[in-house]
């Protein structure tokens, strides 16, 4: 099964906790349709680095201590056994590794013991709007992040740690887990990028042609922004904790980098706040625009009825059968019938026109003309 695919499953199950009410607390039950995970590790200090896969767990304990840095990334939540094996090693609480599996966490940050536990959320622009939850432990010198599905903002991290690009060989672990964070939140402003451009086509097909179709746009749309924003606020409070409190495992210096992303989850947030307000006024747009359309319809129709009226009087007066009327006996009463109605019609439209009620406002043919005078 596709990626996107059990995204669309999971959306359409919504709220689902495995672990029976009452179960003991860290308890960890893996979802079985969830992929089995895949272990990735990128050790480096600042001229050695080694970039491997680990089939199994226990080939992570001989690199424990032997390495500046230790990045360990899980691809996959579906087997409990792996996730628990990892807690062991190095040491997590286990109600951290629960919510690890219960991918439904807001972005927070907790402080325990020896390391700190971070939930941030990825967005994910598909056919519709979707988030994955990214899960890291920070240690002294290790970080540990938990995906959900292949797929992740990292690469350009990953590229920087080969290359040995900026300062990040040289920096710690804490280093490393705000370049994560980063690349997170520097992926939202395509997405919202993305949403602005959709948002703006989406107003002006509205205005020009309103239609029933729209309406299921505008509520996706509204959908995909709501969520956004469920997953903008708590981040942000998130990277505040980050960035303000005395937390042992973050150096000054990075709290300075942190005050960066803590910027930019501000500007996501006044973004998302300016988009739900374009599409909340959408539907107003649409309902507006297809009542002028019905406006205009109901006033050509008005018009024409307005015109046939004093046609219908002519041709009734001489649909009477009295032989009296003179134009009954007379070769030309006909023409003159004909064109008496062609005459007092163009006299209508006329009067119509210069009223502003058909074609160009009067208001705005003034103005032109005004406009036109030197």
């Amino acid at each position: 099964m596709s990626r996107k695919h059990r995204r669309k499953k999971i959306r359409a199950a919504g709220f689902a906790r495995r672990s029976l009410p009452g179960a003991a607390p860290g308890t960890l039950v893996a979802d079985p349709k969830a992929p089995h995970p895949v272990i990735q590790v990128m050790a480096y200090g600042p001229d050695k680095l080694i970039e491997q896969p680990v089939a199994d767990v226990q080939a992570l304990r001989p690199l424990l201590q032997q390495w500046p840095v230790m990045w360990v990334n899980v691809t996959g939540l579906g087997d409990a056994a792996v996730i628990s094996g990892i807690g062991e090693i190095f040491d997590l609480h286990r109600l951290a590794l629960e919510d690890v599996i219960h991918v439904h966490q807001r972005p927070k940050v907790e402080q325990y013991k020896d390391h700190c536990f971070i939930v941030v959320r990825e967005i994910i622009a598909e056919e519709r709007l979707a988030s994955e939850q990214v899960s890291m432990f920070l240690g002294k010198d290790f970080v540990i992040t938990f995906q959900e599905y292949p797929g992740d903002p990292f690469d350009p991290v990953r590229e920087r740690i080969r290359k040995s690009l900026g300062r990040i060989r040289n920096s710690g672990a804490d280093h490393l887990a705000y370049a994560l964070i980063d690349a997170t939140i520097d992926n939202y402003f395509p997405v919202l990028e993305s949403v602005g451009e959709k948002l703006e086509a989406l107003e002006d097909a509205v205005i020009a042609s309103p239609d029933r179709k729209f309406v299921s746009q505008i509520h996706d749309m509204r959908q995909g922004l709501l969520l956004l924003r469920r997953t903008a606020w708590p981040l942000r409070d998130a990277i505040n904790a980050l960035h303000r409190e005395p937390l042992p495992l973050i150096t000054d210096d990075t709290r300075l980098h942190l005050r960066d992303c803590y910027d930019h989850t501000i500007q996501i947030i006044d973004l998302l706040e300016n988009y739900r307000d374009v599409a909340s006024s959408l539907m107003e747009v649409y309902l507006s625009s297809l009542s002028n359309r019905t406006n205009e319809i109901v006033k050509v129709l008005t018009i024409l009825t307005a015109v046939f009226i004093p046609l219908t009087l002519i041709a009734g007066i001489y649909g009477m059968n009295f032989d009296a009327i003179p134009e009954l006996h007379w070769p030309w009463g006909y023409p003159f019938a004909l064109g008496l109605m062609f005459l007092v019609a163009l006299a209508m439209l006329f009067f119509f026109r210069r009223r502003g009620w058909l074609g160009a406002d009067k208001s705005d043919s003034g103005a032109d003309n005004g406009n036109a005078k030197p």
